[in-house]
């Protein structure tokens, strides 16, 4: 990243200081908690977008006469009271960091739902929310700030890997089409208010690297900056990313953005997860980060590890010195985080290399 001062010193500062005492703690899944209120149809559209259901009404841009259930980032916009109260509930939990519903906020994601013209309010509300939630958590408790991180997730596509099996060369996506759309959504986060932007669940590091590309581009028209973190994925217990890059290509091919912080999320549970970890901690010249999913997923794609075996193989992360956040990604919920920020309380964060990314 580029070195320009912070965009607010002042959070930076903060962010900084809580990171040096303790191992923050980041929130779970959104999409894990969203299930739980059973949500329809109207639930998605709410007001604004209910016309596009009555067949009275031609569809619009704002009133889609398609599905719109399943776009968990939409209810930013129709139903802020559910994203709230999920903020609020990990917030309660313990989390130090809350990350925004705006996992699919990208032009290339909600093209799915042709609703590619939301991308910035999406991301803009997404962040406003959530930094209303960290605010008010922490008027009451002034001794211990919250910061809202801004995700830009990885998109429906990948420009390493073609789709079709019987065209190798073909991609349905490209650099210059990610980079687009990444610096419409980063530029949404920030004005929102994010404290931190985070590139994750990364599959194909071509894809992240269109993301700090585009990021950069928007820090260098404002001539500031956020705190940027970088949050791969391995995807099997092959050890490899999709894009098949091992955890040390993996951050050999990501260091030159001179991330704030650098982890890994998603895909394998804190035990499989675990000895990638240790790799990137032992290589990486800036904080890690880990939040892995509530164990593998079983027959019915469901996550069954509770809070407190999740917890206990986290703590272990914590006691052999491997990481300075840790959360939960897919199955996690406020009580998988109230059991993670116990076990890591009164644990040393990972110690900085000499040289680090400020």
């Amino acid at each position: 990243m580029s070195a320009l001062p912070y965009l607010n010193p002042t959070r930076a500062q903060a962010l900084a200081e809580a990171l040096a005492r303790r191992i923050l703690v980041l929130d779970g899944a959104m999409g894990t908690m969203v299930q739980s209120y059973h949500l329809g149809e109207a639930d998605y559209r709410g007001e604004r977008f209910a016309p596009g259901f009555d067949t009275r009404h031609e569809p619009s841009r704002d009133a889609p006469g398609h599905d719109l259930k399943g776009n968990n980032d939409l209810l930013t916009l129709t139903r802020p009271d559910v994203v709230g109260a999920i903020h609020n509930a990990y917030l309660d939990a313990g989390a130090d960091l809350i990350e925004t519903n705006t996992f699919n906020a990208t032009s290339i994601s909600q093209a799915d739902y042709r609703l590619e013209h939301l991308v910035y309010e999406l991301n803009h509300e997404g962040a406003r929310l959530a930094r209303a939630c960290c605010d008010a958590a922490e008027a009451k408790t002034p001794d211990k700030p919250r910061f809202t991180i801004g995700i830009l997730g990885p998109t429906s596509r990948t420009a390493s890997i073609s789709p079709d099996v019987n065209d190798p060369g073909f991609r349905n996506t490209s650099f210059e089409e990610l980079r687009s759309a990444y610096r419409e959504a980063a530029a949404g986060l920030i004005d929102g208010g994010a404290d931190v932007l985070m590139v994750e669940t990364i599959f194909d590091t071509l894809n992240a690297k269109a993301a700090l590309f585009a990021i950069d581009e928007e820090f260098e028209v404002r001539r500031a900056r956020l705190p940027v973190m970088i949050s791969g994925t391995i995807t099997d217990r092959s050890g490899r990313t999709l894009s098949g890059q091992t955890t040390e290509a993996f951050y050999a091919s990501v260091a030159h953005a001179r991330p704030w912080a650098v982890g890994l999320n998603c895909a394998l549970g804190a035990q499989e997860l675990r000895q990638y970890v240790d790799v990137l901690a032992s290589i990486a010249q800036c904080r890690v980060s880990a939040h892995p999913n509530a164990g593998l997923p079983n027959a019915f794609g469901e996550y069954e590890q509770t809070p407190a075996h999740m917890a206990t193989l986290i703590g272990e992360f914590a006691r052999a010195g491997l990481v300075n956040l840790v959360g939960g990604c897919c199955g996690t919920t406020p009580a998988h985080i109230e059991a993670i920020a116990a076990a890591v309380a009164q644990v040393a964060p990972r110690p900085l290399p000499l040289r680090h990314a400020a």
